[in-house]
């Protein structure tokens, strides 16, 4: 029995947010998070009168919400970027924002295949445990309310990677791209989700670096570092990124070298 998997069907929902009222509860949540919570540069709350926080890319993205199940809030976010089919020369913001290593060639991706993680958010009272302030490390708040047992998941971004490794598999995506603080990237490390440096640190609403993963690299080695977390986020097997006509692995094949 995976415990991690466990604890996330007990916490945690990811909801796709395919229709418009699903749609006002991510732009909401967004404002909430940028422009309230974390007051980031170029979200001041004047420039969005409706509480509502969206850009031009919504329109080409697919959208998930996190829901905690306990209380039946959504309590995080995220989107892909993907291609825009009506532009499909339409740059990722990525390459309008970042300065690129040479060593990386983004026109050698297969664009068609290739998505931007964005607006990956978490409110602030699931993002703070007690312990980052000097209490306990095994409390969590949760609503301001400290639950003192053990934590019996890692992380509500793990959560959120749950649904961006879903969303991947059902757009065929196979290489995400992002532009983040270098400490989420410290922090999806923990977990086998690291992505690779692909430039230089830039002032983008904060200090932020563009990265790069392939999709079927890092879950092959999340598979032999970190098991029980690659279980969770492919769902045993069953959601695994790959180009449209590309041979899926058997379930069986799969949980046989899970049970090695």
């Amino acid at each position: 029995m995976n415990d991690i998997v466990t604890a996330f069907n007990e916490y945690f929902e990811v909801v796709d947010a395919d229709t418009p009222e699903r749609l006002q509860d991510v732009f909401r949540l967004r404002y909430q998070v940028l422009c309230i919570e974390q007051r980031l540069p170029g979200f001041e709350a004047s420039r969005y009168p409706d509480g509502c926080e969206c850009d031009s890319y919504d329109a080409h993205s697919s959208h998930m919400l996190l829901r905690h199940r306990p209380s039946g809030d959504f309590v995080g976010t995220a989107r892909l970027i993907l291609p825009d089919p009506l532009t499909p020369e339409k740059p990722f913001p990525i390459e309008q924002h970042a300065q690129l290593d040479p060593f990386f060639n983004i026109n050698r991706l297969p664009r068609q295949h290739a998505a931007e993680v964005s607006r990956l958010l978490v409110v602030r009272r699931f993002r703070r445990r007690k312990g980052d302030s000097g209490g306990p490390e095994n409390e969590i708040v949760v609503e301001d309310r400290a639950i003192e047992k053990p934590r019996r998941f890692p992380h509500p971004v793990l959560a959120l990677a749950v649904g961006l490794i879903r969303m991947s598999a059902a757009h065929h995506i196979t290489h995400w791209l992002s532009i983040m603080d270098p400490a989420l990237n410290r922090l999806l490390t923990l977990y086998g989700l690291q992505h690779d440096p692909v430039g230089p640190l830039i002032e983008h609403h904060g200090q932020r670096r563009p990265y790069h993963v392939d999709l079927s690299a890092m879950l092959n080695r999340m598979h032999e570092s970190h098991p029980l977390i690659w279980e969770l986020v492919t769902d045993f097997g069953r959601s695994l990124p790959a180009p449209p006509g590309s041979a899926p692995v058997p379930i069986s094949t799969v949980l046989a070298d899970i049970e090695k």
